[in-house]
């Protein structure tokens, strides 16, 4: 049962972190239009991922422009990812 609420727990703190990140460049940035703002987006789209990922699959799937096992595996994808990324924020937590 601890590893299961564990499991959720970084998967929910994937997700948050996820979505504050992705938030935060929606409004703090401009279309990237130099090789550094490039960079920097795909730094942020690293973190912001799973976010803009379920946002994107969801507004698809509800215009019915993707079948449910694409949706499916989007979903999927997007807990694998959010699960890494608190799993990261977890480990750098228990570090210090």
């Amino acid at each position: 049962m601890h590893m299961l609420l564990l499991l959720l727990f970084a998967i929910a703190g994937g997700m948050a972190l996820s979505g504050i990140a992705a938030n935060l460049y929606r409004i703090l940035a401009r279309r990237p239009k130099s090789r550094a703002e490039r960079l920097f987006y795909l730094g942020v789209m690293a973190i912001a991922g799973p976010s803009v990922l379920i946002d994107n699959a969801t507004r698809s799937f509800r215009g019915r422009n993707c079948s449910r096992g694409a949706y499916a595996f989007a979903l999927g994808l997007t807990a694998y990812w959010s699960f890494v990324l608190g799993y990261l924020v977890i480990s750098l937590d228990l570090l210090l």
